[in-house]
């Protein structure tokens, strides 16, 4: 062929190789987010003054309100300074921009609105408005035997309580919440895991383990948020059910925990206890429930798959509660693309075992904070 070009062979030459070098670099491109991150920054400690740890929760601040500036991280603790799990009380605000970290709340112990007291959990958000809604599922002597149905408190962005939110579709808000905020208005999605839960020592006769129950429900809240005034629950609507939970003396309970909201409105569940996530189509405007829903992809790298983060690129990221890994799926595939060891403590069996929980992205969506529980630390995950 080249003779046809005369001297311009050269060119298809340098063009193939061109072609092949687009493909190596194609081929090179990282698949998702994960393959990026190559930096675990400590940030602060979660413990507070009065004691209070095991961090849940992470949340970027959306605005700068009250004591609260933007892109501030919030985090809470779910035990008190006995180390029982459902009695912790406090949230703290890390600033990145200055590296302080300071007590953004103290709820009360014991709420009479909130029944069975206060123990702050991973469900928990700031919205636009400046109003911060945080979940507790309380309990007494650090198990489910003493746990209360618990509630939803709304916080003004000076930490200061100003409303609490229970009844029967509210029974211990557990997961991180998906949320679609429009500033007047609000959709929440929150899991919800107590509901029939024994204590620990209720025990399956076949397995040996406390009895499982499917009754965890994701509850859609509707608020209106009226100008200058506390969020107002407009209504609710179960639109998924018969989740695993399960009491658990070393992590109080199993239950579904991370929720992610898809760009076609479908809603992405953990369920740790059968190591999967699901798929509820339609989350945002359906009137029924979806079951537990369609499955995504299960087993694999999932090792009881907790809190759960969407990327820039529509992935989904997940702790492992089993091992110190956060893994990378893409749902629309149904594909597990990575995961990647950010908590490799050894004195866990497999190591990193139970040490992470709550994660959230970074506003730049090219990195993730993310706690660990084990040494009750704020964790950066940077390139």
């Amino acid at each position: 062929m080249a003779g046809h070009h005369g001297k311009g062979g050269t060119i298809p030459l340098l063009a193939s190789l061109l072609l092949m070098t687009i493909g190596t670099a194609e081929a090179e491109e990282p698949k998702g987010l994960l393959e990026t991150i190559h930096r675990h920054i400590t940030l602060t400690s979660s413990v507070t003054d009065n004691g209070d740890l095991n961090p849940y929760a992470v949340v970027v601040a959306p605005v700068t309100a009250g004591k609260i500036r933007k892109d501030d991280v919030l985090v809470d603790n779910f035990n008190d300074i006995s180390n029982l799990q459902g009695t912790g009380t406090t949230i703290i605000a890390y600033t990145p921009a200055t590296r302080e970290t300071s007590l953004f709340a103290r709820l009360p112990k014991k709420l009479p609105e909130c029944p069975g007291g206060v123990g702050l959990t991973t469900a928990m958000t700031m919205l636009t408005s400046g109003w911060v809604i945080v979940g507790s599922t309380p309990s007494t002597d650090g198990t489910t035997a003493t746990k209360g149905d618990g509630c939803l408190l709304v916080l003004d962005p000076n930490g200061r309580l100003v409303a609490t939110w229970s009844g029967p579709t509210i029974n211990d808000p557990w997961g991180n919440m998906a949320v679609i905020d429009r500033g007047s208005s609000a959709t929440l999605f929150i899991s919800m895991a107590g509901f029939g839960l024994p204590g620990p020592d209720v025990r399956d006769p076949e397995t040996g383990y406390p009895v499982t129950v499917r009754k965890a429900t994701v509850l859609r809240l509707e608020l209106s948020i009226p100008e200058g005034k506390p969020p107002v629950l407009v209504s609710q609507t179960v639109i998924a059910d018969g989740f695993s939970g399960r009491a658990d003396r070393d992590n109080f309970l199993f239950g579904p925990t991370g929720l992610g909201l898809g760009a076609d409105n479908t809603l992405y569940v953990t369920d740790g206890m059968d190591n999967r996530i699901t798929a509820i189509p339609d989350a945002v405007s359906r009137s029924d429930s979806a079951g537990a829903g369609r499955l995504v992809t299960e087993g694999g790298l999932l090792a009881w798959p907790l809190a759960m983060t969407m990327t820039p690129q529509g992935h989904l990221l997940v702790c492992n509660g089993r091992n110190g890994q956060v893994v990378e799926v893409d749902p629309i595939a149904g594909k597990q693309i990575y995961a990647q060891w950010i908590d490799s403590d050894q004195a866990q069996t497999p190591p990193g075992n139970g040490d992470l929980f709550g994660i959230a992205m970074k506003p730049d969506g090219k990195g993730f904070y993310y706690v660990e529980d084990d040494v009750n630390t704020l964790m950066e995950a940077v390139r």
